[in-house]
């Protein structure tokens, strides 16, 4: 599959289908079956079956929205091409809607990289004609952006232009006006589900040392201590128990500096 280089306006009409309304009855295209999984691993089969479809997605401590907002922000940051389709549906169905959806994909062109995003935007196209989504049922480029409280965000940016400035000030000067100036205030995401795209694609990533600092911002975006748990549980399948593991000091400092 070839790579293309493509601007935030390319990612928008990627994400363009047909003419009717999504349906939550829609059938979701398969991944590999159970069947196909056990003809090259019988016991991928069983786990998959035993602790996947029929444990960690019934588990109360998340809603499904919200694990396939972390699986599919998981399976974005990893440029996972295979599960990917099935998961758009499945958010689809789960309740997620095809604008949240177009919002994690352009959040994660700064937070996973641009080819991981274009990846996302050419296999999510496909899904949403099938399903007659149409680009004009989706967030513009041109919104009116949410306020920030100019005090807090004076802070986070001053701290940042001391610390990095002389390092890269072009890095410096993207986060100001691009990233938390432009993306993070975009109406069609809520804060809290930014967050918790962000905290999961970081740990699908393995970027430890950003950790503690978004998920910090998702707490206080409303994220609950128990939602932040059952998210590395459920990033433990999609993520790998390593990436969780090496999460999990972090987390824990999260926790115990906010609760003492």
């Amino acid at each position: 599959m070839r790579t293309r280089a493509i601007t935030m306006l390319s990612l928008a009409i990627m994400l363009s289908g047909c003419v009717q309304s999504a349906s939550k009855n829609q059938s979701i295209p398969s991944s590999p079956s159970l069947t196909d999984l056990g003809q090259a691993s019988p016991a991928l089969e069983n786990y998959t079956q035993k602790y996947v479809d029929n444990d960690l997605w019934k588990r109360p401590q998340l809603s499904p929205r919200d694990r396939s907002i972390v699986t599919i922000a998981a399976l974005i940051a990893r440029n996972d091409r295979v599960e990917l389709p099935y998961h758009i549906n499945l958010a689809l169905n789960n309740g997620v809607k095809p604008g949240e959806i177009s919002e994690i994909i352009a959040h994660l062109a700064f937070y996973s990289g641009w080819p991981s995003a274009t990846s996302a935007a050419d296999i999510t196209r496909s899904v949403f004609a099938q399903r007659g989504i149409t680009r004009a049922q989706l967030p513009q480029a041109d919104v009116t952006l949410q306020p920030v409280d100019q005090k807090v965000e004076q802070a986070r940016s001053t701290q940042v232009a001391n610390s990095f400035n002389s390092v890269s000030s072009g890095t410096v000067e993207f986060t100001e006006k691009a990233v938390f100036g432009d993306l993070w205030r975009r109406p069609d995401l809520a804060p809290r589900d930014r967050s918790m795209v962000t905290v999961s694609a970081l740990i699908a990533s393995g970027q430890v040392e950003q950790i503690g600092y978004h998920l910090n911002r998702a707490m206080n975006n409303g994220l609950t201590q128990s939602q932040a748990s059952e998210m590395l549980t459920q990033l433990a399948f999609y993520a790998g128990w390593p990436k969780v593991f090496s999460a999990l000091p972090v987390v824990k400092k999260v926790f115990e500096s906010r609760n003492s």
